[in-house]
């Protein structure tokens, strides 16, 4: 089987300063490359694998997540309020598929433990799965949409270019962390029922966390695109309370080492139609232009913008989270005709 290659160097030229990656003020460490799927996820805390995806002719996008701990439960989040919760009680496959126009298709059904088994390179949550090996990830997926009870059946496949040895400690303490495990990978998308079948240009991250989400930030803007010469930019700003900013700007090539830019401020952009949430460019230094809207709900939005990365015009994938907006009574009660749960 040939496996992608991994990055094995500890040390890297380039910081969010200029300097030295291995002297980033934001916690940095090199891990063991790879996928581990049974991964133990703390008490009220969270395990995420990410995966997005736009079609070589532009015209398809795919989002898929997989939780350990859905972060955007809202069972998780008034569970929580009564003592401490099991994260395997609330997971979920979060599949997204974007057509022309404003088509899009939607699953996300939260199931409790008692359908939820895992390896370490295997995750079964009742019908879908998900599964490494060693040079793939493949999910196989068979849910039902929601608010529209359509059946959604069909595989994902990500096969990465190399695997990072990167994390990224996101808070002060080291709570949350993010690891972008294959910033450069293609993915390919099938669900003959819905007469959907192409490739393209994919990503692959992965974030856990102690603790909820909602404890460590107010919210965040991310964007990822490729650039002419096929490396893979970064930009992060993750904003918590009573805190400055956090922010990166980093640059991934197909062998999985990672260098980074000095990072700048965040600039405005347009606020979603529907529900208004705002959305920042991080590490903006350059104009910046939305494309199109794939996602605007109460609290979370994804994007296709025109960006500078690194003094380079690029076309990427942007997505903006406002937990003040999630954490608000009216969009715990709107969030279970989106999310319903089986247990």
């Amino acid at each position: 089987m040939n496996r992608p290659p991994t990055a094995t160097s500890s040390v890297y030229p380039g910081s969010p300063d200029g300097g030295d990656l291995g002297a980033n003020p934001i916690g940095y460490v090199t891990r063991e490359p790879g996928i581990v799927l049974d991964q133990v996820v703390a008490d009220n805390g969270y395990l995420w694998w990410y995966v997005d995806a736009i079609s070589d002719d532009g015209t398809q996008a795919m989002t898929l997540i997989v939780f350990v701990g859905s972060v955007f439960s809202p069972y998780y989040a008034k569970a929580r309020k009564r003592h401490p919760q099991k994260a395997e009680a609330h997971c979920a496959f979060n599949t997204i598929l974007y057509g022309p126009g404003s088509k899009r298709l939607w699953s996300m059904t939260e199931r409790t433990e008692r359908q939820l088994r895992r390896t370490r390179d295997r995750y079964e949550l009742g019908p879908s799965s998900l599964h490494w090996d060693g040079g793939e990830l493949v999910a196989d997926i068979d849910e039902r949409c929601a608010p529209m009870p359509r059946r959604m059946r069909g595989q994902i496949r990500v096969t990465p270019a190399a695997m990072t040895a990167h994390t990224f400690e996101l808070d002060e303490i080291g709570h949350h962390r993010w690891h972008p495990l294959a910033p450069i990978s293609r993915v390919s998308v099938d669900f003959p029922e819905l007469g959907l079948s192409w490739t393209g240009d994919g990503y692959l991250d992965q974030n856990d966390g102690n603790e909820p989400l909602s404890d460590g930030f107010t919210g965040w803007d991310w964007t990822r695109a490729r650039l002419a010469n096929g490396d893979c930019a970064v930009h992060y700003e993750a904003r918590s309370p009573h805190r400055q900013p956090r922010r990166l700007a980093l640059r991934f090539d197909d062998a999985g080492n990672v260098s980074a830019a000095p990072v700048a401020n965040a600039a405005d952009l347009p606020t979603t139609p529907i529900w208004r949430i705002n959305r920042r460019m991080p590490s903006a230094n350059g104009s910046s232009a939305l494309q199109r809207t794939l996602e605007d709900t109460p609290f979370y939005a994804r994007s296709v913008i025109d960006a500078s990365f690194h003094g380079e015009k690029a076309e990427g994938v942007h997505e903006s989270l406002d937990m003040n907006r999630f954490e608000r009574g009216w969009v715990q009660r709107l969030l279970p005709f989106r999310m319903p749960r089986q247990s």
